[in-house]
């Protein structure tokens, strides 16, 4: 697919998440971790950080812990129509949705399963940027990126860059040169997208940038004096991988949650893409305890286009890395 074909897509823009229990979500994500709530109807919360401009996170209340879906934004209408072409060329199913503040939404599934909606028009809302006396909990600034478990990385990332365009920032691969994950973007960060190797489509993580380290720290202190620590899985410490300073947390649901700071740009056209063995130490922790094997292992299951879950698949790849608990 030539560059003047390919639908724009501007950034990772929204999840949707079912939950089992909306007023324990509630507590989590507005008591302890100050997220904002830009709407709020029966069974349903839409959420924000302080700089997003439109809420990036739904949660619904059912009687499953699913991801719905994970939302992009393309550049215009014409996108959207470009999308439909590519559906209808590769057999992916879709269909015409709504939502609050989106009124035309293109809900696909991916050739791998997951479940995804492209959008343009989408109603502004002020930031609460410097409305600092707003602000609430550690300080959620805006969404970053999406993580993914899939079966097969190397050909999943192929299509999102042939296909959508995205451009590859990192990658892990092992000795014989297998991908074992990919870091792909759009807007000119490390990732809106990444791919990790394991059973799925399954959601690893959903993620939030973070002002600084600091603000990192006191949600620990946060969810320790709510006597909730355990919902700390991994950190703080920094990633070799994208250089971010990080945090790793689970809702009442066992949705992971990633807290982030610190990485860097990707917009100068000399960048390279930096590879990375599997199992060199300073890869996923530059510093900071090793990683619990839940980290590896668990994961969110994916709705399906008619209903229902992704059966999660296994993948060639199977193992984790050495440096693990």
């Amino acid at each position: 697919m030539t560059e003047a074909s390919r639908p724009n897509i501007i950034r990772i823009a929204h999840a949707v998440f079912t939950v089992r229990n909306l007023e324990a979500s509630r507590e989590f994500y507005v008591d302890l971790l100050g997220m904002n709530i830009l709407h709020e109807e029966p069974g349903a919360l839409y959420l924000r950080g302080v700089e997003d401009r439109e809420w990036t996170l739904k949660l619904e209340e059912k009687g499953t812990s699913t991801v719905r879906h994970l939302a992009y934004r393309v550049n215009g209408e014409a996108d959207l129509d470009a999308l439909v072409t590519l559906a209808e060329r590769e057999g992916l199913p879709y269909r015409w949705e709504e939502e609050l503040d989106r009124p035309r939404l293109l809900r696909m599934q991916d050739p791998f399963g997951v479940p995804v909606v492209f959008y343009h028009v989408s109603q502004k809302h002020p930031w609460l940027l410097q409305d600092f006396h707003l602000h609430r909990g550690p300080g959620l600034q805006r969404v970053d990126h999406v993580n993914v478990m899939v079966p097969d990385v190397e050909t999943t990332m192929r299509w999102y860059m042939d296909t959508l365009g995205f451009r590859l920032s990192e990658y892990t691969v092992d000795e014989q040169e297998r991908y074992w994950a990919a870091w792909i973007q759009r807007r000119g960060g490390v990732h809106d997208l990444a791919l990790t190797n394991g059973p799925g489509p399954r959601l690893h993580h959903w993620a939030y940038w973070m002002p600084d380290a600091m603000s990192i720290l006191r949600t620990c202190d946060i969810l320790a004096g709510a006597r909730q620590p355990e919902r700390i899985e991994r950190g703080p410490g920094r990633h070799g991988v994208s250089n971010a300073f990080f945090l790793y947390i689970r809702d009442p649901d066992g949705h992971r949650i990633e807290l982030y700071t610190s990485d860097y740009i990707t917009v100068d056209p000399d960048f390279e893409p930096i590879r990375w063995l599997r199992d060199d130490p300073r890869r996923q922790t530059l510093w900071g305890a090793r990683t619990p094997r839940s980290w590896f292992e668990e994961a969110s299951e994916m709705e399906a286009f008619d209903g229902g879950t992704v059966q999660p698949v296994a993948g060639e790849l199977t193992g984790i890395p050495v440096h693990v608990i």
